[in-house]
């Protein structure tokens, strides 16, 4: 297990936008907008504070929404984080961000805010909402300003996959200190997501020339290879090579789902991923999240179940993604349709 443990924490589903990739709004699932209570907020970070204590974890917070900025307890809440020493991030939007706002989430401990990219212009603003791209490029300095990293993350499919090197170039181009993207996780909605394996193979092989050139140049914009199909990209160009001293049995990377990280919705319930639907494992204002890691998570660390990955050489690096198995064929441990590995690659052990 790793020393630290992530949790992110949506505490309101109070939003300024209705984006069509949305957990919440893409399936319809919006007529009544939940927000934690101050009391529920409390209870639920010293039950995060107990699991950490029992299991020797560090905690590390994600703050998000929603818009979390929308909650009326919001800046309470970094008053408790800050009391205790804890670190966290936000994941926002940007609307509701100007210098002052900015300079208080510093004060309060906030390392890093995150901000969406799902297109350019014309693209971005039909999935969330007229002006946000611009909005989002402008919010960009006055988070780095304040001494915040700043973070753009954009959810890759095939309605936006051919306008990453455009995306990469914007992000880059407004002083954004990190860029990540992940892949929409089928789950209802207008967006046609069906990216083939080769086609995703494409876009990472776009995106790591992208990568380069502007690495080459002394770009300060750290790229973070998120998606855990980078680890089989790198390994066919020579970049990842298998540790000699790896241990059987031992997993070094990979999906964090089971093992470092959860998310908490605004009702309490408790999820093992927020991108995996029907992954609720319990309710942090009724279980102890201590009980809930052997009673409900351990269902998530079997690795010996991935129909695919666990025949494969990088199972203990990679596994792609869960979340996107699951929302394609219904199985977590599926074979992660944009993974291009192959019996004949030599990666994968033939099925018995």
């Amino acid at each position: 297990m790793k020393p630290y443990f992530s949790f992110q924490w949506h505490i309101t589903d109070e939003c300024d936008q209705r984006c069509k990739h949305c957990y919440i709004y893409s399936a319809g699932k919006h007529d009544c907008l939940q927000s934690m209570a101050w009391m529920q907020i409390r209870e639920t970070f010293y039950n995060c504070l107990d699991f950490c204590k029992v299991y020797g974890r560090t905690p590390y917070f994600y703050i998000t929404g929603g818009d979390p900025i929308l909650h009326p307890n919001f800046w309470k809440l970094l008053k408790l984080l800050q009391g205790h020493g804890i670190r966290f991030s936000i994941l926002g939007n940007p609307f509701h961000l100007n210098e002052q706002v900015c300079r208080e989430l510093k004060e309060y401990g906030c390392e890093k805010y995150q901000l969406s990219l799902d297109g350019l212009r014309q693209t971005h603003d039909w999935f969330r909402k007229p002006g946000s791209f611009d909005c989002t490029l402008e919010k960009i300095p006055c988070i780095n300003k304040a001494g915040i990293r700043s973070v753009i993350m954009t959810t890759v499919s095939k309605a936006n996959c051919k306008e990453m090197a455009g995306i990469i170039d914007a992000a880059v181009g407004a002083g954004v200190n990190v860029f990540a993207f992940a892949r929409y996780v089928p789950g209802g909605g207008e967006l046609d997501s069906g990216m083939t394996a080769r086609e995703y193979r494409e876009v990472l092989a776009l995106c790591d020339q992208k990568f380069k050139e502007y690495e080459a140049k002394g770009c300060q914009t750290y790229f973070n290879k998120k998606d855990h199909l980078w680890t089989l990209y790198e390994y066919e160009n020579g970049e990842f090579r298998i540790p000699e001293d790896a241990k059987e049995g031992m997993i070094y990377g990979g999906c964090n789902c089971g093992n470092c990280h959860l998310t908490i919705l605004p009702s309490g319930e408790i999820y093992a991923c927020r991108r995996v639907a029907q992954s609720r494992v319990g309710n942090v204002l009724e279980d102890r999240i201590a009980d809930v890691w052997v009673t409900g998570m351990e269902q998530y660390r079997e690795y010996e179940k991935f129909s695919k990955c666990a025949r494969c050489k990088l199972l203990a690096w990679c596994r792609g993604c869960p979340a996107v198995a699951k929302g394609t064929c219904g199985d977590f441990y599926g074979e992660d349709p944009q993974c291009w590995a192959t019996e004949e690659s030599g990666l994968i052990a033939k099925a018995r």
